[in-house]
């Protein structure tokens, strides 16, 4: 499932006050009138909202999650509100169903759909064709319980439902317990060198540590790591390998991946570690559409997916609930860990970063086994 300005601006710690419930926030009341001259829509009454979702009864939805987790945070939201009894969701995933929606939504040809998924890397494409409604200001004021840290700063309308973050996983019977890094420079040690780790390269996770390392320190560590000569690889697959003794130890695979493996792992030999700083980044993001006419129970949606019930029933699928969401999968793992978050304000480098490390590396070739 499921791309600097300032360098420093986001090493965090969880337990500190980056995770944390949805409470509401007893400052100044922010009027209508304030923000419909900003061009926003905004409700004051959380009250308001239902009244209205209650006259649609009806709702589409377009999301980046897989069917059991879609299947059972719908039904869990009809439950809750009981007068939307015709609820859609459909899975949407990976670029080109990106392109589709966007080709749709171009065309005026996506008017069934209320919410869309937001590929982020296609962020800025999205921008005309969504409902410009203050998420942020009504999550601020507790009119939407939802973390103010899971939407958009800039733009106030859409909302990062779920969080992602790159561990080192570990045949335990291949790698002894002092090799096990605990920061990515433990990976330079030269006990490690010449294919003791995998290395995926798509640098997803070395190329999120620019926003607390900077760009140059970044390359010159992925300088050093290629240096390593690792085994280069290309998507999860390298756990099936590692499980079955082929690869000591796989750097950088999503969390999810990692659980999933573990599951299936009858033989209790895949163990992971999280390497500090942890590069965390934003997924699974939507938006209310221009155009939706069910947008008050699309709100509601949003509302339902960001609470930690539902967030509770993505842990349970797909590990990857918000790391704003106290008490998740994702907060728990990272509470007081340093974290290296790709936010709102980066995304639109991640691209040129991973262009940059690939580069640092040498343009590596998946290895293939034969």
């Amino acid at each position: 499932m499921h791309l600097f300005k300032s360098v420093g601006l986001v090493l965090m710690v969880v337990g500190l006050g980056i995770a944390h419930a949805a409470a509401p926030n007893v400052s100044r009341p922010l009027t209508k009138q304030e923000d419909v001259a900003k061009g926003y829509a905004f409700f004051t009454s959380h009250d308001e909202i239902v009244t209205k979702a209650k006259k649609e009864g009806k709702l589409r939805v377009s999301a980046n999650l897989e069917r059991s987790t879609i299947k059972a945070t719908t039904a869990a939201f009809k439950k809750k509100y009981p007068f939307l009894e015709d609820v859609y969701v459909a899975e949407t995933t990976g670029t080109e169903a990106a392109q589709r929606m966007l080709l749709a939504l171009k065309s005026g040809a996506a008017e069934e759909w209320d919410t869309t998924h937001i590929l982020v890397a296609f962020r800025s494409d999205y921008s005309p064709h969504l409902w410009n409604v203050d998420l942020l200001g009504m999550a601020k004021r507790g009119v939407l319980q939802i973390p103010p840290s899971m939407i958009d700063q800039k733009n106030r309308n859409v909302v990062a439902l779920c969080s992602y973050f790159q561990p080192t996983a570990y045949n335990v019977q291949l790698v002894a317990p002092d090799l096990v890094p605990k920061t990515w420079e433990d990976l330079l040690r030269p006990e490690l060198r010449n294919r003791k780790f995998a290395l995926d390269i798509r640098p997803k996770d070395v190329a999120a540590l620019v926003p607390v390392w900077g760009l140059e320190k970044t390359l010159d560590f992925a300088r050093k790591l290629a240096a390593q000569q690792p085994i280069w690889v290309r998507g999860s697959r390298a756990l099936t390998s590692m499980v079955a003794g082929e690869i000591p130890m796989v750097v950088g695979p999503n969390i999810a991946s990692v659980k999933l493996t573990q599951l299936k792992d009858r033989t209790g030999v895949a163990r992971y570690v999280i390497p500090e700083p942890v590069p965390v980044r934003f997924g699974s993001a939507q938006g209310i559409l221009a155009s939706s006419q069910h947008r008050h129970a699309a709100l509601l949606w949003m509302e339902w997916m960001a609470s930690p019930e539902a967030q509770k029933i993505v842990d349970e699928t797909e590990f990857s609930s918000s790391v704003h969401v106290r008490g998740g999968f994702v907060e728990q793992e990272l509470r007081a860990k340093k974290l290296s978050v790709v936010d709102w304000e980066h995304y639109h480098d991640v691209e040129r970063w991973e262009e940059e490390v690939s580069k640092a590396y040498g343009f590596p070739k998946v290895e293939t086994k034969k």
